[in-house]
């Protein structure tokens, strides 16, 4: 069983690697479960998702990320990809002149060993496969990617490159940004969709109505870098209800 584990981790900007944003993060995850991680804005949501993935702008001064029992944090970001991890980005980033089915082609490629070649036939046979199972139009993947596009077509793209990928885990931050209520049915269905026994997903988000759509196994808090409180999808609910100032009075209990 595919597993991520996140010990004692501390992550600062790369600029500025002396004021930590992640404290003290702990966390594993093992394919088949989907964990919620919630909590205010500024604790280090993104953040330590970002540096797992290998995002430049931030640094891992402490602790460790192991993929199944192997570190990863010697490896470039493109090896932690091919490794099986998967970065869905809350404002994906536009690629004009380069068509989605080009772009995956392109990534399919470069996870094959050095000097084989990509199998057209058997490559858009898959491609076509996967937008049929998410239910996205043929002529979607001439675009250039994510040029001019909405919101929800922006994470529908993702979902289009996670399927095709198919990653051990994946790490979906804000993944419900920007999207009105159709749009999020339709990318949570399609998250749901490839949810099972070889997936781990971790789910960023400010609100519980991601959760409604994408039921988790786990709901974890995140205050001040680190994860304070950890429950079901009841927790999810009960943070709808309170906000997060009954957490906080919780620790500051604990601490007196």
């Amino acid at each position: 069983m595919h597993t991520l584990e996140i010990k004692d981790l501390y992550v600062s900007l790369t600029e500025s690697p002396e004021k930590s944003i992640v404290k003290g993060l702990n966390l594993t995850i093992k394919a088949g479960e989907v964990h919620a991680v919630m909590g205010p804005n500024g604790t280090g949501k993104s953040t330590f998702s970002k540096a797992i993935a290998g995002h430049p702008d931030y640094v891992i001064t402490s602790g460790d990320v192991l993929l199944d029992g192997k570190s990863i944090l010697e490896m470039e970001p493109d090896e932690r990809a091919r490794a099986g991890i998967f970065l869905a980005f809350q404002y994906p980033s536009e690629v004009p002149g380069v068509s989605i089915a080009n772009f995956l082609r392109a990534a399919q490629q470069a996870r094959l060993a050095e000097g084989e070649e990509l199998d057209a036939t058997a490559y858009y046979k898959k491609l076509y496969s996967k937008m049929d199972m998410l239910k996205i139009d043929r002529k979607f993947t001439s675009r250039s990617v994510n040029e001019g596009f909405s919101g929800g077509e922006k994470k529908r793209c993702e979902i289009l490159q996670m399927a095709m990928l198919e990653p051990t885990i994946a790490l979906m931050d804000e993944t419900d940004s920007g999207l009105d209520i159709d749009a999020l049915q339709v990318v949570s269905a399609g998250v749901n969709q490839l949810r099972g026994p070889n997936l781990g997903v971790l789910l960023i988000t400010h609100y519980q109505r991601l959760l409604n759509y994408i039921v988790p196994d786990f709901v974890h808090v995140m205050y001040d870098g680190r994860i304070v409180k950890s429950g079901d999808k009841s927790l999810a609910l009960e943070l709808e209800a309170k906000g997060y100032e009954w957490v906080k009075q919780e620790l500051a209990t604990a601490k007196a």
